[in-house]
């Protein structure tokens, strides 16, 4: 009797891949959310709820919703980032059909898919984190408004600036990475038509004869 049929390789690391990238900007998004929490509750509650966050349960919870709330985050930024991702595409590729076409042709290279998918992966954590860092630079000003400390002035504007810098170098990387990707895919894609005949020269026509 023969086996069950075990899943491709290639799915089954592309399926991790995925999990990763979701879980990488789900935790940047449960960060985000509990420094909103810590701003909402002020300090006195944050300490006495500081040492559950240490327990198997709480780990366990905050496994499950960084996944949940990447999946979230990355619908968000997808849905933001939309417009500009389409002005992209249409330098390179002049309707929907042909990007699709495009992408059907790529399948046939596993090689240069597999590298494509790669790419696609990082420009999906750029995406993320432009809005993940946006969120976490207000969320952690408003958790320190809700605390007393020396230099609070110089430390939340230099917060608010390098979390500012940072979205921004988020975003332009993930800009250069998907007008990358675009290129690249109409580059490895293009089917080359032949070269038009050159026109042959014309033949000097014979002058008459002399005598």
């Amino acid at each position: 009797m023969s086996s069950s049929p075990q899943p491709e390789p290639p799915a089954l690391a592309a399926a991790t891949a995925m999990f990763v990238e979701v879980l990488v900007v789900g935790i940047g998004a449960l960060t985000a959310a509990v420094l909103l929490l810590i701003a909402l509750i002020g300090p006195a509650a944050t300490a006495k709820l500081a040492p559950l966050a240490g327990s198997s349960a709480a780990a366990g919870v905050g496994l499950a919703a960084a996944y949940a709330l990447g999946i979230l985050i990355d619908r968000a930024a997808d849905t933001a980032l939309t417009p500009h991702r389409r002005r992209l595409r249409t330098r390179f590729f002049p309707s929907n059909i042909a990007y699709a076409q495009a992408r059907l042709r790529l399948s046939d290279f596993p090689v240069l898919a597999a590298r494509a998918d790669y790419a696609r992966s990082r420009m999906r954590i750029c995406r993320g984190w432009t809005l993940n860092t946006l969120t976490l630079t207000l969320t952690a000003d408003l958790a320190m408004l809700r605390y007393s400390f020396e230099h609070r002035p110089p430390i939340l504007g230099v917060t608010t600036a390098f979390g500012l810098a940072t979205a921004f170098g988020f975003y332009r990387a993930w800009r250069a990475l998907t007008a990358t990707g675009y290129r690249k895919l109409a580059e490895q894609t293009t089917i080359p038509t032949p070269d038009a005949p050159s026109p042959v020269p014309s033949q000097p026509q014979p002058g008459p004869a002399t005598p």
